[in-house]
């Protein structure tokens, strides 16, 4: 099958499709490297617990607190998250397949490392998301504020941003290739400017980042 691509030509992203089975209620806590498939975890906090190497598959976290929690090389297949809630989560080098990310409102999260694969953020605020060195393959961030994201030497290939707020990113040494900036809200690049090659935005946008530019390359622009 051919891939869609918008009038621009840019490869659209894949979007993630997660239809859930019937789930089974888990009301316990996490557990290093441990297995757990078909569940719900349903507003049960999980702050300061250590879940490293877990892997979740077709598993629902709605309205789950993970202030702290350790998920470090967790794995993630075919879950939604909704509503969750943390400061300072450990997710690093985290692996991502076929996940939506609802409403979650995160600050400081670390995953640095990981993969991204199909993965749907929608709506939410997330502050400070470390994403350096991370790979991110048919992502889409949909209605939600991102606010100082590193993507510092991360990869994006097939990355959407739809409706929104893009505040101090940091694409210092990124590489991408089909990414569609078109519809940010609000794009505000702090760091990286240099990198936004096989990225897409419109001309309002470019309007906008015209004087970051001219510094860029060292041209003062005076009336």
């Amino acid at each position: 099958m051919a891939r869609k691509t918008t009038k621009s030509g840019v490869s659209a992203a894949r979007r993630a499709e997660v239809r859930l089975p019937p789930l089974s209620p888990y009301g316990g806590g996490l557990e290093p490297d441990g297995d757990y498939d078909g569940l719900e975890f349903e507003n049960v906090d999980l702050a300061g617990q250590v879940g490293r190497g877990a892997r979740f598959i077709d598993c629902a976290l709605r309205g789950v607190g993970l202030d702290g929690t350790v998920l470090g090389r967790a794995r993630f297949i075919d879950c939604v998250l909704s509503g969750v809630r943390g400061v300072g989560t450990d997710l690093a080098g985290v692996s991502l397949r076929d996940v939506e990310v609802v409403d979650a409102r995160l600050g400081g999260a670390q995953m640095h490392g990981a993969v991204l694969e199909r993965v749907l953020f929608r709506g939410g605020k997330i502050d400070y998301l470390n994403l350096r060195t991370a790979r991110l393959k048919d992502v889409v961030f949909e209605g939600c504020v991102l606010s100082e994201a590193d993507f510092g030497g991360a990869e994006l290939e097939r990355v959407e941003f739809r409706d929104c707020a893009l505040r101090r990113a940091d694409l210092s040494g990124a590489r991408m290739k089909d990414v569609d900036l078109r519809s940010v809200a609000e794009l505000d690049i702090a760091r990286g400017l240099d990198r936004l090659a096989g990225a897409v935005i419109n001309s309002a946008q470019l309007l906008q980042l015209a004087p970051a530019f001219a510094a860029q390359i060292g041209v003062r622009v005076e009336d």
